[in-house]
């Protein structure tokens, strides 16, 4: 574990090799991406580094403050030259689902204004097909158990809200989030993405398609750089 969590680090700061002076970086969230954000603070308190930064979770903006990173809001400023976010799973065309901690309808604003995105992940992260990590969709509260069941139908799996204690995971909206277990048969995560954003109790899906440039991977071997050879950072 201790390895595992050298290489989370390490993959972290490796991530900050695309951020250059002047940019304003989306900041993700996750156990990986921590690294990623207080490297940038290195960076900016010690090699002169200036940027600005969006985190996409509140536990992000409270790290983001604490290493010294300006921050501003996605509305003030026209779109974001890259984001760098975790994973919980990405498939062969760089296909993602994300939403494991909770604050996956945020990470997808970010993502949706950036000009690139790069991925950290360990290579527990790489499958050949989407769904063995439940796939998150994060629903309003508001009859929630008639969202599920549409899930249910829809998919024909299980899917559960994410309980946290004797009650419900909130989101940084007030949203809460419901757990589909597809299994590893996500073949076509564009259509499976149109389709459950189809059912009105439904905020977000954490199918984050067409979006991921490149992934820092940890891995047995160290870590690695992998290009999207369709992605925005290949040009």
């Amino acid at each position: 574990m201790a390895d595992v969590e050298a290489l989370k680090k390490k993959a972290g700061i490796e991530a900050c090799q695309f951020v250059k002076s002047g940019m304003k970086v989306g900041l993700g969230t996750g156990s990986t991406v921590k690294h990623t954000v207080i490297e940038l603070g290195r960076r900016m308190a010690e090699e002169g580094l200036e940027i600005v930064g969006v985190p996409t979770s509140l536990a992000t903006e409270k790290l983001a403050i604490e290493v010294g990173i300006p921050l501003v809001e996605l509305s003030e400023i026209d779109g974001l030259d890259i984001v760098i976010d975790g994973a919980d799973e990405y498939d062969p065309d760089f296909q993602l689902i994300k939403g494991g901690g909770a604050a996956l309808l945020r990470e997808k604003i970010v993502a949706q204004e950036s000009s690139s995105m790069v991925v950290v992940a360990d290579d527990r992260k790489r499958v050949d097909t989407l769904g063995a990590f439940p796939l998150p969709i994060e629903v309003t509260p508001f009859s929630h158990e008639a969202t599920v069941r549409a899930l249910s139908r829809l998919l024909d799996c299980r899917v559960n809200i994410r309980m946290a204690g004797d009650g419900p995971v909130v989101t940084d909206n007030g949203n809460m989030i419901a757990d589909a277990h597809t299994g590893p048969k996500i073949t076509d995560p564009n259509s499976l993405e149109t389709q459950i954003l189809q059912i009105a109790g439904v905020v977000q899906v954490g199918l984050f398609n067409n979006m991921c440039d490149a992934v820092v991977l940890a891995g047995s071997d160290g870590v690695q750089t992998v290009l999207n050879p369709k992605g925005r950072l290949t040009s």
